[in-house]
């Protein structure tokens, strides 16, 4: 078995245009939570979210006729695969056939999918844009990245809601571990932030009613209310260690472990006991060959929803047992929003960053306690503390559980 590591990544995100951006906020436990600009709030109950500002894509690298033939979403993972492959460095000689791309997205091109049905509804089909297809479908980021940088291998989309970031990490770490590949940028990208979006998920309950900034998205605080919908792309390239070390590639943290269940339970709420997400935990420390006494950070799901994250205490004390109060656990959700399909690739960096400097990012906004959560949520600000092992859950409708396991790298 191949040894999997991260070498480069990109974010475009609420908090950050770039990696070093997104990760100096979480550090400083800044939000990017304001009122809606993307369009007119008025006809729904939502007023804020967590949207990327100052996003022009034709300056983050974009040709301006290839951008306006990409949904929103695309334009976001290839600006986050341009920083990726610029820090990635010469790559060396490749096999194009060894270099895998796992992006996707949780719900695809919806503002194209929006913006061409009401084309249709005010003229009929026959004025509805060539590229609205191959615009909308969710693996279209990793088809257009395969076209860009000329990379053949495995190339397809994980859509698991919430999850997929994840899985497209996890996914990607086992096609190296196992051989079938060399190098490999998987994550997720997401740009759902528009009046059908924002009105289908208020109507369901999962998002939050508040205009308060500074107390809209609470993980584990009692008075969380719903999450804030976010909009970016996170992206990892994952590399075989020997290759990496060859090359001199700068390794941020090596990717041990990977737990993938279902709750089989209801299409969006979590089992109440947490059996799959405790399942997929323990998976993932059982292939690292770890006991839970040795993981020093969780990156939580944590949504800010009434039932996430009572649910997900449950599990992390399945998974953990005594040792479930003792082990830091925080959701950078609380600044950077729920950024659906893009979440679980931000978070894995989130959880490498934290361990290649020692700094555990809070959860923002924390104040009121939950006696249904009552774990260790680094509510006080960043948290000095070099931890050896760090676990990123992703959990998604229909039951969808992924959890990552990160190691430190020493050298």
């Amino acid at each position: 078995m191949k040894r999997v590591v991260i070498t480069s990544t990109g974010v475009i995100s609420p908090v950050g245009l770039n990696t070093e951006a997104f990760w100096d906020s979480l550090k400083a436990g800044r939000h990017g939570f304001s009122p809606i600009t993307s369009f007119d709030p008025a006809r729904v109950p939502v007023k804020c979210a967590a949207e990327v500002k100052g996003f022009d894509p034709v300056a983050m690298g974009i040709n301006k006729k290839d951008a306006r033939r990409m949904d929103r979403y695309t334009q976001f993972a290839m600006a986050a695969a341009a920083e990726l492959m610029e820090k990635a460095g010469d790559l060396g000689e490749v096999d194009p056939y060894r270099v895998g791309i796992l992006v996707s997205s949780g719900i695809g091109g919806l503002m194209t999918t929006l913006n061409e049905h009401i084309k249709y509804m005010e003229k009929g089909p026959e004025r509805l844009s060539v590229f609205t297809i191959p615009m909308m479908i969710s693996n279209m980021a990793a088809g257009q990245l395969a076209i860009k940088y000329g990379f053949k291998g495995d190339n397809f989309a994980v859509v698991s809601a919430c999850a997929t970031g994840a899985h497209s990490v996890g996914e990607g770490f086992r096609k190296i571990k196992d051989g079938y590949l060399d190098l490999c940028i998987v994550g997720g990208s997401e740009a759902p932030i528009c009046e059908y979006a924002v009105g289908g998920f208020a109507n369901m309950g999962a998002l939050t009613f508040s205009t308060d900034c500074d107390r809209l998205s609470i993980p584990f605080d009692k008075e969380r209310s719903g999450f804030v919908m976010g909009e970016g792309a996170g992206l990892l390239l994952l590399e075989e260690y020997e290759r990496a070390r060859a090359r001199g590639a700068n390794i941020l943290a090596e990717v041990v472990g990977y737990g993938a269940t279902d709750d089989a339970y209801h299409i969006t709420g979590p089992d109440p006991e947490g059996a799959g997400a405790a399942a997929a935990m323990t998976a993932a420390m059982r292939e690292a060959g770890i006991a839970p006494q040795q993981v020093g950070y969780i990156n939580a799901h944590g949504t800010s929803t009434p039932l996430n994250e009572k649910c997900e205490t449950v599990a992390i004390k399945r998974a953990f047992g005594e040792y479930a109060y003792r082990v830091p656990i925080s959701s950078t959700k609380s600044m950077t929003g729920h950024m659906l399909g893009a979440a679980g690739g931000v978070e894995a960096i989130a959880c490498a960053l934290a361990l290649r400097d020692g700094i555990l990012p809070p959860t923002l906004g924390y104040k009121v306690p939950d006696e249904d959560c009552d774990l260790d949520y680094i509510p006080e600000g960043a948290r000095h503390v070099q931890a050896e092992y760090a676990l990123s859950n992703a959990l998604g409708f229909g039951g969808h559980n992924a959890c990552l396991l990160l190691k430190r790298y020493e050298g």
